[in-house]
């Protein structure tokens, strides 16, 4: 009898628990190495005085794309995870008081746009059309297909000549409808992965059809229960999670890698290797390899989305009235994101998104407590080398100071838990290069076959999943890059 292949995953963050419970329910023997203390990768979590607080992703959106992990077994995700829909999706605040609920009931929502600009109505259902067929070609036809040579991008690219992929979503959003606060609720989705409103393809505006279709959603406990659910799944199905294990060297031989050595000396082997790390950060560990150092110089070539800084809080009292989650606009649209994507400036009047799972789920805090995020996106580490040791502070004054001049006046007397995590910490806890907080920035030139492929090029047994990886960062991102890359590894 042949011996069972047996797989390494490098790093369990969502891509790479749900490319592991693909191969482990395929009869691959896999196991997932993780330099942390727990699973989650961007999607860790800390529990300080009694409080829950999720680092990230926070907004769930295609629970099928999860469902079906546990249908691979014929066991249901709900036996393991609660999941809650949350409602409204989001509630955007201006400065001026402005306020904008974001809903999936239509009626409520064309009352709010008629609020902003009657006239807009009709040019909402219109982009509402455009949203829904731009879902259909880039997500459900091209969402987990694999890129892996230029004549599979050619025979996508009619479809996304005809939805003029090479506009971006903040212009095709002003195609539609006109008032500019509404230009900003209907484009602010790309910055959730990374992108530029007003340089990212227009096809990301499939994230407003994709919420619609399959609703907004949270975990009862936090993305870290859903995360842990996920490990669950995997060892139930018997693979093994290897925690404080950082690969430090992925192992070769000519032109397949063999398995990986790590930081404490331990050597794992395998028939194939797929990492969930950081793209720049993998290549890295491909030491002695001529192509490998040629792969490293062209990814650090490539144009990296920004980084975060976030600040969570842990508030007496608890705020019904504060949406699920927030976005706080600055006055400053356009030029903001020009200063964080372009010009690698810190802003003074950072937009905020905030985040208040109390909303829909006291169990993150104890009783008449709240846990809140607050996540700033900001330049990441080549665009502006700020000293964060000596900046973090200052930077944390000023988005507790936008919360208490939007929401919470009374925020400082409340405060009995706060700290914040930089781009820094991006660097060094996950590994990401430039402290990068989503990866490559999803430009047209940086879609689909011009990601980090699934599997490399060399290589033939190494394989990448995550926000590197085609289509992108996002949960639904990173799952679909984890049924691109188990259809490689698991084969016909």
């Amino acid at each position: 009898m042949p011996s069972r292949s047996c797989a390494i995953v490098i790093g369990s963050g969502f891509g790479g628990l749900a490319l592991a419970i693909r191969l482990q329910s395929a009869g691959i023997d896999t196991t997932v190495l993780e330099a942390r203390d727990r699973p989650g990768g961007r999607a860790y979590c800390w529990k300080r005085e009694g409080y829950t607080f999720d680092a990230g992703p926070t907004v769930i959106t295609d629970p099928a794309c999860l469902e079906e992990l546990w249908a691979l077994s014929r066991s249901r995700m709900a036996d393991d995870v609660i999941l809650r829909t949350v409602d409204p999706f989001y509630r955007l605040v201006w400065n001026d008081g402005t306020q904008f609920d974001y809903s999936n009931d239509d009626a409520l929502l064309k009352a709010e746009i008629g609020k902003l600009d009657p006239r807009d109505v009709e040019g909402y259902k219109r982009f509402l059309a455009y949203s829904r067929a731009v879902y259909q070609e880039g997500y459900v036809k091209l969402g987990a297909v694999p890129f892996l040579d230029f004549r599979s991008m050619l025979k996508a690219a009619p479809a996304l000549a005809r939805h003029k992929a090479w506009q971006s979503v903040y212009a095709t959003v002003a195609s539609f409808v006109r008032n500019e606060k509404l230009r900003q609720v209907l484009s602010f989705h790309t910055l959730l992965v990374g992108g530029n409103p007003m340089k990212t393809s227009s096809i990301y505006a499939l994230i407003h059809h994709l919420e619609k279709l399959g609703g907004v959603w949270c975990a009862a406990g936090g993305t870290n229960a859903l995360i842990d659910g996920m490990a669950g799944l995997f060892e139930r199905l018997g693979g093994r999670l290897v925690l404080n294990e950082k690969v430090q060297t992925i192992t070769y031989e000519d032109s397949r890698v063999t398995g990986v050595v790590t930081q404490s000396g331990r050597r794992f082997s395998a028939d194939q290797i797929a990492s969930n790390g950081d793209v720049v950060s993998t290549y890295a560990t491909i030491t002695g390899s001529r192509y490998a150092a040629r792969k490293l110089r062209s990814l650090k070539s490539k144009r990296f989305s920004p980084s975060l800084f976030v600040v969570h809080l842990g508030l007496k009292g608890t705020f019904p009235r504060i949406a699920h989650h927030s976005i706080l606009f600055s006055d400053r649209y356009g030029p903001l994101l020009d200063d964080i994507y372009t010009h690698g400036r810190l802003p003074e009047d950072p937009s905020i998104y905030l985040h208040n799972p109390g909303a829909s789920d006291a169990s993150v805090a104890p009783a008449g407590r709240s846990a809140f995020y607050a996540l700033a996106p900001v330049p990441h580490l080549g665009a502006a080398p700020i000293d964060w040791a000596t900046e973090g502070d200052r930077y944390r004054k000023i988005v507790i100071e936008r919360i208490r001049a939007t929401l919470i006046p009374d925020i400082d007397d409340r405060l009995e838990v706060c700290f914040h995590y930089t781009p820094r910490d991006f660097e060094s806890d996950l590994g990401a290069h430039l402290g990068s907080a989503f990866s490559l920035e999803p430009t047209l030139t940086q879609s689909a076959w011009f990601r980090a492929h699934n599997r490399d090029d060399h290589f033939g047994n190494l394989f990448l999943v995550g926000a590197g990886t085609h289509p992108g960062a996002g949960i639904p991102g990173v799952v679909g890059s984890a049924k691109a890359t188990a259809g490689l590894m698991i084969g016909p």
